[in-house]
């Protein structure tokens, strides 16, 4: 047995929701049943809109692997971050959301509390050992009062989960393959990141970890 399903056996006896705060909360396990369709999804997804790293309005390149799917993607360039309908490497549509998408953002969602969830946007990034995501707020949403689903594929994460402010106090969240965050209400602009990932191994995804984030955006 690896590293990564050592992780997943200790975090996942058995289904269940973890609160982080009010409004926050880890569905441990909630997107395993789900694996094999949404690992095709992706696939489908990224053959239409490949994997690219995004450049920042400051002239970084974001170590992160991104694709998106649904009617609007989260683009970053010079001009800075916002939502587009037009993937800006191929000049079309970017890809429609897979069934599989909606249905596990929806009841991920409705579990959480917030029934009545449709996102508009999965944002698909892609992380590799040594990649991270830093600290920041998801506000380049039109409606805060809709929640945001966050899904982990693949290798194990530490997932910061802070307050209102930068500055303020993180817990640090483990997350395993299957595992779904959904935070909204009072905690719909905290700050969250990624620690730096460790080199791991999973079955399907090789040193990688895929993570889902959905949002209506528009």
């Amino acid at each position: 047995m690896n590293t990564a399903d050592l992780f997943r056996n200790a975090i996942h006896p058995e289904r269940r929701d973890e609160p982080l705060c009010d409004g926050a909360v880890v569905l441990r396990g909630f997107a395993l049943p789900n694996e094999t369709m949404l690992l095709q999804a992706i696939d489908m997804v990224v053959a239409q809109a490949p994997f690219r790293h995004l450049i920042t309005p400051g002239g970084f390149r974001m170590s992160v692997g991104m694709s998106n799917a649904g009617t609007l993607g989260w683009v970053s360039d010079r001009r800075g971050y916002r939502y587009d309908p037009i993937d800006p490497d191929s000049g079309k549509y970017w890809p429609s959301m897979p069934d599989i998408f909606l249905r596990l953002a929806g009841s991920a969602a409705a579990q959480a509390g917030y029934a009545g969830f449709v996102p508009d946007a999965c944002l698909i990034n892609r992380y590799e050992p040594g990649t991270r995501l830093s600290l920041h707020q998801d506000r380049n949403e039109r409606d805060f009062d809709q929640p945001i689903v966050s899904v982990s594929l693949g290798i194990p994460a530490v997932f910061l989960f802070g307050g209102m402010q930068r500055a303020d106090p993180q817990i640090r969240v483990p997350l395993g393959h299957g595992d779904v965050v959904v935070w909204g209400g009072p905690a719909r602009l905290r700050y969250h990141g990624v620690l730096p990932l460790k080199p791991n191994h999973h079955d399907a995804l090789g040193s990688s970890r895929i993570n889902l984030t959905f949002r209506r955006a528009g």
